[in-house]
């Protein structure tokens, strides 16, 4: 059996008590909007793909990649995904079951934290690092040892921008996961729960194309939403 990347086995616990988390928060959702009778029976098998995604998962860089991250917190939605596509489940019902649940699972945190987690990452010393960042992951020596890895650029607004800064992703790990692994369909729902995700941080998140519907690459724009 294809072991798990240290780095993966060393957040599982975590990883998996997520899944659990969505699953129970998805369970009144699967009950109102699908024709699933055996909900005891998704979550196991949700939570037996979820293994295999495990084992599946790229090695971006670890600790030292942002990327890394991004891959903890999602790639467990391929695991349900997978699921309730083999149920028959209809695409645009698993894309809403995804972003509802994702979105009640991060309302969990206090707003504080969220708000506080959401300064961070707009503030100039984050935008100092994902522009480093961003830079080391064109580099041909970057590519070659993370083949799996996002590519992106760091974007500075123009003068008449209404956004603070953006990124240019022109390599999705996402896509490459979702290619290598049958699961294209499916991308979509996962490229939906990055507006939630950031919207509950107090940032607004813009971007109108996207890698996985065909464009040449996503174009996220980020900007704070307005406090009371």
């Amino acid at each position: 059996m294809t072991e798990i990347h240290p780095f993966y086995e060393q957040h599982r616990d975590a990883m998996e008590a997520a899944m659990r988390h969505r699953l129970d928060l998805a369970e009144p959702i699967l009950r109102e909007r699908t024709d699933l009778t055996d909900i005891d029976g998704i979550r196991r098998d949700a939570m037996d793909e979820f293994e295999i995604v495990l084992t599946q998962m790229p090695y971006v860089g670890g600790a030292t990649s942002r990327m890394s991250d991004v891959f903890v917190r999602l790639t467990g939605f391929m695991a349900t995904s997978r699921v309730l596509r083999r149920h028959g489940v209809p695409l645009p019902v698993i894309r809403d079951i995804e972003r509802e649940t994702y979105k009640a699972q991060l309302l969990d945190v206090p707003e504080a934290k969220r708000l506080a987690a959401g300064d961070r990452f707009m503030s100039p010393e984050n935008q100092a690092v994902l522009r480093e960042q961003a830079a080391r992951s064109t580099t041909e020596n970057h590519q070659a040892e993370f083949p799996e890895d996002f590519v992106y650029d760091f974007v500075e607004p123009d003068t008449n921008d209404n956004f603070e800064f953006g990124i240019n992703y022109r390599a999705c790990g996402f896509c490459k996961f979702a290619s290598r692994h049958g699961d294209k369909d499916i991308l979509p729902s996962i490229c939906g729960l990055d507006f939630d995700a950031y919207a509950t941080l107090g940032i607004h998140l813009e971007r109108t194309q996207t890698l996985a519907g065909g464009a040449s690459h996503c174009n996220f724009r980020f900007s704070r939403l307005q406090r009371d």
